[in-house]
């Protein structure tokens, strides 16, 4: 590796870290200055990509004199970790432009006139913990940028100052620090066993061993993706402004579950894969995504509020990937390619909804189905946003969510057998998905103006080019994902 990638990958991951200091030091332009360094990070990211693709490509150096073992602390990109630098980068300069407009005075729902720099630090904070978590070589220093997002995510959430907010911001710091503290139970048993924290050391471990690392890192990434016990931090959550929930709680902090987990399945050889599936885990796997699938489903028709009806959307697609690291460990590896691939495309799909909403919310000060009709009229880029979002994630072609859906649902059915049971409910999910979407578009775009809608009469051009470039990547984001995924 050559020393110029090297810097990259230095500048990628410090640069938004240090920038957040700075952005929390401005008075006057914090907004501007933290949206160019977005800006600049998804270049750098971009740039990485292309000079890496299709290597996986590695560097470390010393790591403590405490701990006996070198080369703790580094850099790794590999496919896995470049489709996540991709969502992180790109999803991340949009939500912090779209920021611009939403986090200001503006915003008749919440108008912000204090507090936008201490906003900006957190985002920038969170887009470098994120990219941290990405291009780890190893689980400890994974695991310490693993619980940096945790403490961005209470700070955002938090941010408003309510008391519904800062109720929810302990109980998402709470939950999700719960599942750290496995995760790191389980580092432990690795390095005890192993003398070492590389991805590439679950080769070395027992079969028992080994199950034992799976259980304790499924939980950590079960409490961080909202699954299972931990999905009610989820919906509270939605107290945070809405990028934030379009960012961290769609296309970012949610994904380091789905992605921890998916790093243990491809960390194992096929031989410890198939320790993992005689000892039940992957069946464990794929059963509580699965309950936690159709338990957020059914909660559905109960919202009334847009954006608790898009983090319970969330938990069902969150649940769709870890299903695809079930199938990957029964030896579907198309499943679980799928699996990956739907990391993308949800991560676009899904923050186009809740920029939409957003935007609902920033126009009319409301996002309550109750409240709203007709909006369609005065805000048709919204409603194209959201009819577009809404096809992604139900898996309409020819947008992305069609295509790891595709490979998801297609590599379970051909299994056969248990295989085929989990295809026919994956695909029964999509079908009462999409039929419901359908229906909350139509009455909040539809119809007779309600009086939120009437008085809607500005505009925002950071929100609309946000909206048009996300729109843009649901049908084109699989094009640069899918070529990734195969890799893998």
């Amino acid at each position: 590796m050559d020393v110029s990638t090297i810097v990259l990958f230095a500048f990628l991951l410090f640069l938004p870290i240090v920038g957040a200091f700075v952005a929390i030091a401005l008075d006057r332009g914090t907004k501007w200055f933290s949206t160019a360094l977005a800006a600049v990070v998804l270049t750098l990211g971009l740039d990485l990509l292309v000079r890496t693709f299709p290597k996986a490509m590695e560097v470390k150096w010393a790591g403590l004199p405490w701990l006996p073992v070198g080369g703790v602390f580094g850099f790794r990109i590999d496919p896995l970790s470049a489709l996540m630098l991709l969502v992180i980068t790109l999803i991340g300069f949009l939500v912090i432009l779209f920021s611009n407009d939403y986090i200001g005075p503006g915003n008749v729902e919440h108008p912000v006139r204090d507090g936008q720099a201490r906003y900006y630090f957190w985002m920038l904070l969170f887009l470098g913990s994120m990219i941290g978590v990405a291009l780890s070589p190893n689980f400890l220093q994974l695991f310490i940028f693993w619980e940096l997002t945790t403490l961005c995510s209470w700070a955002l959430i938090s941010y408003y100052e309510e008391e519904k907010g800062l109720r929810a911001g302990y109980k998402a710091l709470l939950m999700t620090h719960i599942g750290g503290l496995f995760l790191m139970t389980g580092i432990v048993v690795l390095f005890v066993k192993t003398g070492s924290f590389d991805f590439d050391a679950l080769s070395k471990l027992s079969p028992g061993a080994l199950s034992a690392f799976f259980a304790l890192t499924l939980v950590g990434g079960w409490a961080k993706a909202a699954q299972g016990p931990f999905y009610t931090w989820l919906p509270d959550a939605m107290e945070a402004p809405t990028p934030v929930s379009a960012y961290l709680h769609a296309a970012a902090m949610v994904k380091a579950g789905v992605y921890l987990v998916a790093r243990v399945v491809l960390s194992c050889t096929p031989q410890a894969r198939g320790e993992l599936v005689s000892s039940g885990m992957a069946a464990l796997t794929a059963v509580i995504a699965l309950i936690t699938m159709f338990m957020a489903l059914f909660l559905f028709f109960f919202q009334d509020d847009l954006k608790r009806l898009l983090a319970l959307s969330t938990i069902t697609h969150l649940a769709y990937i870890i299903t695809g690291s079930a199938l990957g460990l029964w030896g579907s590896w198309p499943g679980f390619q799928g699996g990956i691939l739907h990391i993308a495309a949800h991560g676009a799909g899904k923050a186009l909804l809740f920029l939409s909403v957003g935007a609902l919310a920033y126009f009319s000060g409301s996002k309550r189905m109750s409240e709203l009709s007709g909006v369609g009229s005065k805000l048709p880029l919204v409603a194209v946003g959201f009819f577009v979002g809404a096809f992604t994630v139900t898996g309409v072609p020819p947008f992305a969510g069609f295509f790891s859906k595709l490979m998801i649902i297609g590599g379970a059915l051909a299994m056969g057998g248990v295989g085929a049971f989990i295809g026919a409910l994956l695909l029964l999910e999509s079908v009462i998905a999409f039929a419901w979407f359908l229906w909350v578009g139509q009455k909040v775009f539809f119809g007779s103006l309600s009086p939120a809608a009437e008085a809607i009469g500005s505009s925002s051009a950071p929100i609309r080019i946000a909206l048009l470039a996300l729109i843009v990547l649901c049908i084109g984001i699989t094009a640069i994902a899918l070529p990734i995924v195969l890799r893998i």
